[in-house]
């Protein structure tokens, strides 16, 4: 396994970029330590497929260089950096048997056969591909051909990372949780780096250490699933993860208040003096709020309309507003909902409050 470092890469589809609009991955320093097991999340079209291919090598930077192990290998094609990777669809031999089909990897590489035939067992077993090595690939469902797809990018022991791009998209929910689990087994057992692109937030949370947050180019986040759930750096972030994302409510914010539609909220934290000329906004997830009503909580809380309510089993989404803002608040399953005469409760400890979309440090 390897430690990867990319040094102030960028990359342009264009000949002569002009600015930052012109470029499909903006300027990123990152490191992936040696061993980690990292994703790379956001919508389509962020950067995370181009960023991907710059270190596998099918694409070389417009700007700055890749380093394995403090290897400049930015100008190495893909078959010098001993990557793995695997895609959003199959790649396989349909007329070869599964066996063979994990084993090619390690054929190429003159391997003793007893190597081979060791390693392709143990992979075959924990993908649950035991009972069809001996199957032509092109008979299996399309989610056992994923599993080869998987098991060839796996079965090599010497890999500096092995990339994975959407490798679930074709197979079905259920498999996919047991996938994930089956993949985040192996990287503890094997200590494999591990980078996963995904544009779907359970896989990335429940598969990585860290989590990469790509926004229209950017890297806007590095952290935790914790991390990006309790503290968005970003709207994007609080309104990505989560489901129900966050709510993010435009406000003024003098020291520990904030003031949304007329209505103070009290803060967490005071705030030093903000940009005059940013947008300022306060962002609380749902689960943080609570609805009531407005004279039950000794006259605390802001008033607000409820428009519907969602039941979503163990819980109803109550969505609710503010003047013009809309919201939404998680409310449980038999909780009173008021039609009328509502107020929402904001943990003051919960509230991160932005300055044009970047979270600002308490204090400042």
């Amino acid at each position: 396994m390897a430690r990867i470092t990319l040094e102030g890469l960028a990359h342009s589809y264009l000949p002569a970029p002009k600015g930052p609009q012109d470029y499909a991955l903006k300027q990123l320093d990152h490191v992936w330590e040696d061993g980690g097991a990292y994703a790379l999340l956001g919508p389509s079209g962020c950067g995370k497929t181009t960023l991907l291919n710059i270190i596998s090598g099918l694409l070389r930077p417009t700007h700055g260089a890749i380093r394995f192990d403090g290897l400049d290998v930015t100008d190495l094609p893909p078959e010098r950096r001993n990557i793995a990777q695997v895609f959003q669809f199959p790649v396989i031999y349909d007329t070869m048997t599964v066996y063979e089909n994990l084993a090619f990897p390690l054929r190429n590489r003159r391997l003793d056969q007893r190597q081979v035939d060791a390693r392709v067992r143990e992979i075959a077993e924990m993908l649950e591909l035991g009972d069809s090595l001996k199957r032509r690939a092109r008979n299996l469902t399309a989610d056992a051909k994923q599993k080869i797809s998987l098991g060839r990018g796996l079965v090599r022991a010497d890999v500096a990372a092995i990339l994975f791009d959407e490798p679930l998209t074709v197979i079905d929910p259920q498999l996919k949780w047991l996938l994930r689990s089956q993949l985040k087994h192996l990287h503890r057992r094997f200590d494999y780096t591990m980078i996963y692109v995904t544009h779907d937030q359970t896989e990335a949370l429940t598969f990585a250490d860290k989590v990469v947050v790509m926004y229209e180019g950017e890297v806007v986040q590095v952290g935790t699933p914790d991390e990006l759930f309790e503290r968005p750096a970003h709207t994007f972030v609080g309104y990505f993860i989560g489901s129900p994302g966050m709510n993010i409510l435009a406000a003024s914010v003098a020291g520990d208040r904030a003031l949304v539609e007329g209505h103070e909220v009290r803060l967490g934290a005071a705030y030093g003096r903000l940009p005059e000329a940013a947008r300022i906004e306060i962002g609380i997830r749902p689960e943080f709020l609570t609805l009531g009503r407005c004279g039950a909580a000794g006259g605390s809380g802001v008033p607000a309309a409820v428009r519907k309510v969602e039941d979503v089993g163990r819980y109803r989404i109550a969505r609710v507003a503010i003047g013009g803002q809309e919201l939404a608040v998680m409310a449980p399953e038999d909780g009173e909902i008021p039609a009328d005469g509502a107020c929402v409760l904001f943990d003051s400890q919960r509230i991160n409050v932005y300055a044009d979309g970047h979270r600002v440090q308490e204090g400042g």
